[in-house]
């Protein structure tokens, strides 16, 4: 791949794909919002290219840069924590982005358009997610997911844009949003907190973000056309020991508030990715273990508060 473009790029997943970018050699276009308080996550570099563009303004952007690119990767997405999910106007209005983002793509040459879908648009389901696992989303922020990957993929057809559609499980490492529970635990230990939880009896999959970058970037080389992929580890474990591991690495003598917390409605009590077709079709697998993800989390920890 010689030149993509992508919306969503200060997130984990996005400056992870940068730094995936970089090391191939691959121009890179970023698309973001000007007043963005996480535009200085974005790597200085010469084939990192920044263009100042929110998402309301995806329909009218015009290719001027005189280059051709590539593929179009689009992680931008309004809405997505707490009350703000189930904010039906800004969920609709997201996927007229996502359509936007396609229409962009193809102005700008792009071959494939790779758009991040989300574990939210299966709902609760009790063993291992598949592509063609029914998807019944149960809150505005999973719908509009689900509906943006449907309307997209059969955009794209019309356009002759091939398209990837990958729904993601939880992904966690540098750059995470700061209400995530990875980086909300990382930051209450930290600060000698004792922080709260549930049970911790949800059986999850976490993904470290280089390895989700690596995925996306060979899902837009070699994914096929129309496809759905889910993307995690494929290995589910309870939560209780991802705090454990998280608390270990940090202080192995703070108290962690397990069961401090209830459950909240309509608590996913199961993730965990069938990763089958994703390596089967790009050749991707997962290398890096979750306590080596969160090593790396807490040296960029240090380096920042230095």
């Amino acid at each position: 791949m010689k030149r993509a473009i992508i919306t969503g790029a200060t997130g984990a997943i996005g400056t992870a794909l940068l730094k995936e970018f970089i090391a191939c050699g691959t121009e890179v276009l970023v698309l973001t919002r000007k007043d963005s308080a996480r535009n200085g996550v974005i790597p200085v570099h010469p084939l990192i290219q920044v263009a100042y563009c929110g998402l309301e303004e995806l329909c009218s952007l015009q290719n001027d840069t005189g280059r051709q690119y590539d593929a179009f990767y689009h992680f931008a997405w309004a809405g997505t924590f707490g009350d703000s999910r189930n904010d039906m106007i800004l969920q609709t209005q997201n996927i007229r982005y996502a359509l936007d983002a396609l229409n962009a793509a193809a102005r700008f040459g792009c071959k494939v358009f790779v758009g991040a879908g989300s574990q939210a648009e299966y709902g609760r389901v009790e063993g291992v997610l598949k592509p063609l696992t029914p998807a019944f989303p149960e809150n505005g922020y999973g719908m509009a997911k689900l509906c943006a990957g449907q309307m997209t993929r059969e955009a794209a057809r019309k356009l002759g844009v091939r398209h990837i559609w990958a729904r993601v499980l939880s992904v966690y490492g540098p750059n995470d949003g700061a209400n995530s529970m990875i980086s909300s635990t990382i930051r209450k230990m930290k600060a000698g907190e004792t922080a709260q939880f549930t049970k911790g009896e949800q059986l999850w999959d976490y993904l470290y973000s280089g390895d989700a970058a690596q995925a996306f970037r060979l899902l837009g080389e070699r994914g096929k056309d129309g496809k759905v992929y889910v993307l995690g580890s494929g290995n589910a474990i309870p939560l209780r020991e991802y705090i454990m591991q998280i608390r270990n690495a940090i202080d192995p003598t703070l108290p962690i508030g397990l069961g401090m917390l209830p459950y909240a409605e309509k608590q996913v009590m199961h993730l965990c990715a069938d990763i089958g077709e994703l390596t089967e079709d790009t050749g991707w697998k997962p290398k890096v273990k979750f306590e080596d993800g969160i090593k790396n989390i807490l040296n960029d920890y240090i380096t920042d508060n230095r």
